[in-house]
């Protein structure tokens, strides 16, 4: 037996019943040959982590645009405590973590420059509207190696696209990271809405406080171990009545205190003027497309092409597009 056929068969004796096993995995678009060592979903995420989109996170906004200091929160350390909190709960509910960590990894690929304020943006001004979650389905299947996609699992594709919008993942191991997205932006965006003094630990509500915790990890435990004790021994991924209402309950604050707060958000309309005129100007001028961009001009069109262009780039990327494109350079004196 190869390795990769030694955690497979490892895998059938000690995930749950309910668990996605490797080996029964709907495969990919493409055939390919198996790995001797990995399995198919680790395979996956070795395929995500090496990938430019995912290298790109790191200059990415999460809540707060470009803030000043090391320790707020970016779309990659964002992702990376989305998979740490979806595989604890795997772990927990015996689900397989390296489908839960892969779909973890590549769910916010496709988000935008500027966050939800540039994705907002892009769903305004793109024909048939955009979802950061159905980009970065595009990511992985059309944009990246050089055109080719990643060719990833069907298991991993679906957890990558259900993590938001309508529609659920068929694996609970998709459902897990649905609900680990969740948990993580919520507790770490409290974290850094305190650190930047957008709210103070009095302004909580003190029901959910107490419900949940009063620190970011008492709050990730609480939910976390919250799920693993409701979803126990079902083919469910549940909560309590009590915490799903406390986690309702501290979004809806959020929201008011923190996602709309003009203090936090009070650079997202410049930012979105920023996005608007680089489209605007990517459509009068198509020839200037970077080469892999013109191949999509010519098969989807050219407004697919200039919004997988602007929604790659990062934050300072498009600072820097935008400043060479608009800013006036000075004249150079010798």
């Amino acid at each position: 037996m190869t390795i990769r056929e030694q955690l497979e068969e490892r895998e059938r004796k000690d995930l749950s019943p309910f668990a996605c096993l490797s080996a029964q995995s709907r495969g990919r678009a493409r055939p390919a040959e198996p790995c001797p060592v990995r399995t198919c979903f680790q395979r996956d995420t070795d395929r995500i982590v090496h990938c430019k989109a995912f290298r790109r996170l790191k200059r990415k906004t999460q809540v707060f645009l470009q803030p000043e200091g090391d320790h707020y929160r970016t779309r990659m350390t964002h992702t990376l405590e989305v998979a740490r909190v979806a595989r604890t709960i795997a772990r927990g509910l015996g689900l397989n973590e390296d489908l839960t960590e892969a779909a973890a990894l590549g769910h916010d690929l496709g988000h935008t420059p500027f966050g939800h304020a540039g994705e907002r943006l892009l769903n305004e001004i793109m024909p048939g509207g955009f979802r950061h979650n159905e980009q970065s389905l595009r990511v992985v299947d059309r944009l990246e190696n050089d055109g080719a996609g990643l060719n990833l699992t069907y298991e991993v594709r679906r957890g990558i696209l259900c993590h938001s919008g309508p529609d659920v993942a068929e694996t609970l191991e998709g459902q897990v990271v649905r609900l680990s997205d969740k948990i993580a932006y919520l507790s770490a965006d409290i974290d850094d809405a305190l650190r930047g003094g957008v709210i103070y630990p009095l302004d909580i509500p003190s029901h959910v406080a107490q419900e949940l915790g009063n620190t970011h990890s008492e709050r990730i435990n609480t939910l976390v171990m919250d799920i693993i004790h409701s979803s126990q021994g079902k083919n469910a991924i549940l909560q309590s009545p009590e915490k799903r209402k406390a986690m309702a309950e501290l979004s809806e604050f959020m929201f008011e205190s923190v996602y709309r707060n003009p203090v936090a958000k009070g650079e997202e309309g410049k930012a979105q003027e920023l996005i608007r005129r680089l489209f605007d100007y990517y459509m009068r001028e198509l020839d200037r497309l970077p080469p892999e961009f013109q191949e999509i001009r010519v098969a989807e069109g050219p407004e697919r092409a200039v919004c997988d262009y602007i929604a790659g780039m990062t934050d300072a990327y498009a600072v820097e597009v935008y400043t060479d494109l608009f800013i006036p350079k000075s004249w150079p004196v010798k």
